[in-house]
């Protein structure tokens, strides 16, 4: 990922577009720390979906560079330091493209509603 991701960076940066370019790369969660079977007797080891630790990358458009926000345990079990609700991220990556998320607000059935639903909070650490 490492030499694409620094040749696409530095290709939109030449053209003057990295500014105006966000970047995200991650999935919404990650893989348990450790194997685990499937089923019961089943020899087929694996990592299943682990939403409490994942990682995400953003570059461009407004994004402190070389910044490492949130951490997990040793074992990359449990957030550690600086957790980043899914609702936060996407929070984050409207206001980088230019949206207040909390003016997307609308009510319905008497609750309020909105794409980061109404807990988002813009992480502001990661902000340039």
């Amino acid at each position: 990922m490492d030499k694409p991701i620094a040749a696409l960076m530095k290709d939109l940066k030449q053209r003057g577009l990295l500014e105006d370019t966000l970047i995200v790369w991650g999935g919404e969660f990650g893989r348990t720390p450790f194997r685990e079977g499937r089923t019961a007797g089943s020899m087929n080891l694996g990592r299943d979906h682990y939403p409490d630790c994942y990682s995400m990358w953003l570059g461009g458009a407004g994004v402190k560079g070389g910044t490492m926000y949130g951490e997990s345990d040793d074992l990359g079990f449990s957030v550690a330091k600086d957790k980043v609700h899914v609702h936060d991220l996407q929070a984050t990556i409207l206001h980088l493209l230019g949206f207040d998320h909390e003016r997307l607000t609308f009510r319905f059935q008497g609750r309020d509603y909105r794409l980061t639903d109404v807990h988002g909070k813009v992480v502001q650490g990661v902000l340039a």
